[in-house]
């Protein structure tokens, strides 16, 4: 293609929160269509997204021609931010009201919007920071000033703006579980601030051959109990998905469940080869929080797998009760019968999950670039792809 002219741009995060807000806006992704299974932009209206290839977009000669709406503004989305600006600059040539996204999907990747969640009475605010191109999720719980931060992903940097812009103390960084989709800031946010990164010990190892992780954790055991102002954070162990993944319950009101339990479906435990004996102790995990949790205990996940999960204020959460009624994972009354289940709905999972699990656990280090490759595409985290 011919050198980018001058094209207006608008950021990722821009872009996010326009979407969010309910601003209407053609999407224009002018990837070849295998591009998409990586992921796209879709916060905003179904009807609004429009795939049309660059070279065919570019010899369309007018808006409509291309079936866009003149009077809706266009967002032109490419890989990386550079063919977009040619297609957008071209859009406008035509009338269209056209801005390409800078940096394209990668940097589409890498959003996270932050939401308020309803806080529970120890907490003065709980902030959900929602990373669209993954179906990701991390937090902020905070209490007289002081803050954790649970399963932040490498980029940060909008965690990092909440501490800053309410001059708030990071007195810690948590994960739920050594993640498998994508790199965990983590240990990098609490080496920069000096504090502890709690993570249980069963996580620190790569689960496929027994390797002992390198991280310099600060070990979570079932019931420890972490001081956030005047907020008690308890660690609640629920392995299945990974053997060291722990709930954190606040208030016993709210649970961060990490990728134990999901609005629609239950973390897999297929990813450390050994289906069957995490399943089992899935099963007693699910058990476990049947018979102590209230029903109107509210659920906060680490992912989620589409819009068609979020509350009507765009947040994911899903109260207990409702969970254990609608969430077929969580109707059997036997361990048998949920062990038959989890094994007849486990499927193939990414090959760059292994490599992530390890850079995870401290045993690899890569680029940015090469952790970008990695992380690509929406995470398959939960059973069923739900």
């Amino acid at each position: 293609m011919l050198q980018p002219p001058n094209a207006p741009e608008v950021s990722a995060d821009e872009l996010a929160d326009a979407l969010d807000r309910g601003a209407p806006m053609q999407i224009v992704d002018v990837r070849a269509p295998f591009r998409l299974e990586t992921g796209t932009v879709d916060l905003g209206r179904q009807e609004h997204f429009h795939n049309i290839v660059g070279s065919q977009l570019i010899q369309v000669p007018t808006i409509e021609g291309a079936g866009l709406d003149p009077t809706v503004p266009i967002s032109v989305v490419c890989g990386r931010g550079n063919d977009s600006k040619v297609l957008a600059a071209h859009l406008n040539r035509l009338g269209g009201n056209a801005r390409s996204l800078k940096g394209g999907m990668a940097a589409w990747m890498r959003v996270l919007l932050p939401r308020d969640l309803a806080p529970s009475p120890s907490l003065d605010r709980l902030v959900q920071f929602d990373r669209v191109g993954k179906g990701a999720i991390a937090y902020l719980l905070v209490s007289e000033g002081a803050a954790l931060a649970v399963d932040v992903p490498l980029d940060a940097s909008a965690v990092r703006r909440v501490l800053e812009e309410h001059d708030l103390d990071l007195v810690g960084v948590a994960d739920t579980h050594v993640h498998a989709d994508y790199v965990s800031g983590a240990a990098a946010l609490a080496h920069e601030h000096g504090v502890p990164y709690y993570l249980h010990p069963a996580d620190n190892v790569y689960p496929y051959d027994g390797t002992p992780g390198r991280l310099a954790i600060t070990a979570l055991a079932d019931g420890s109990a972490l001081s956030v102002g005047r907020a008690t954070v308890r660690a609640m162990h629920t392995p299945g998905h990974t053997e060291g993944s722990v709930t954190f319950l606040v208030d016993d009101a709210i649970a961060l469940t990490g990728d134990f339990l999901f609005v629609r479906s239950i973390g897999r435990p297929d990813l450390g080869g050994k289906v069957e004996a995490w399943a089992s102790a899935l099963w007693h995990s699910v058990t476990r929080a049947k018979t102590e949790w209230s029903s109107d205990v509210v659920i906060y996940p680490a992912h989620y797998a589409g819009n068609d999960e979020r509350r009507e204020d765009r947040t994911i959460g899903v109260r207990f009760g409702d969970l254990v009624a609608e969430n077929e994972a969580l109707q059997f009354a036997g361990e048998e019968d949920f062990v038959a289940w989890v094994v007849r709905h486990t499927s193939s999972f990414p090959e760059a999950y292994r490599t992530i699990k390890a850079i995870n656990a401290g045993l690899m280090a890569l680029t940015e670039l090469e952790v970008e490759q990695l992380e690509v595409g929406k995470n398959e985290c939960a059973l069923g792809g739900r």
